[in-house]
């Protein structure tokens, strides 16, 4: 599933949700365009998405991310959990 947004037209946003098919979702490229940014676009695209994985049966909310964005992780609503992480090579 995909959120977006839009301004004059042109993308500006853009959200990616992931699932299992079951009770978990996985948020993924979330994108705001440089002109956009640090004016909220990116965390009302997060919580869109949240509303409608909820409205699909999602139950959890995944999401990895570098340190640098936790702030922006945790304004959306996440909150940090163990995970585990596997190099696969390459």
């Amino acid at each position: 599933m995909h959120v977006t947004a839009r301004r004059d037209g042109r993308l500006v946003g853009y959200v990616n949700v992931a699932g299992d098919g079951g009770v978990h979702a996985f948020l993924l490229d979330t994108t705001v365009h440089p002109d956009e940014r640090r004016k909220g676009l990116g965390v009302a695209l997060v919580r869109a998405a949240a509303e409608a994985a909820r409205e699909r049966g999602a139950h959890w909310l995944h999401v990895d991310f570098e340190p640098h964005l936790t702030g922006f992780h945790e304004r959306c609503g996440f909150r940090p959990t163990a995970a585990g992480l596997m190099a696969l090579g390459g």
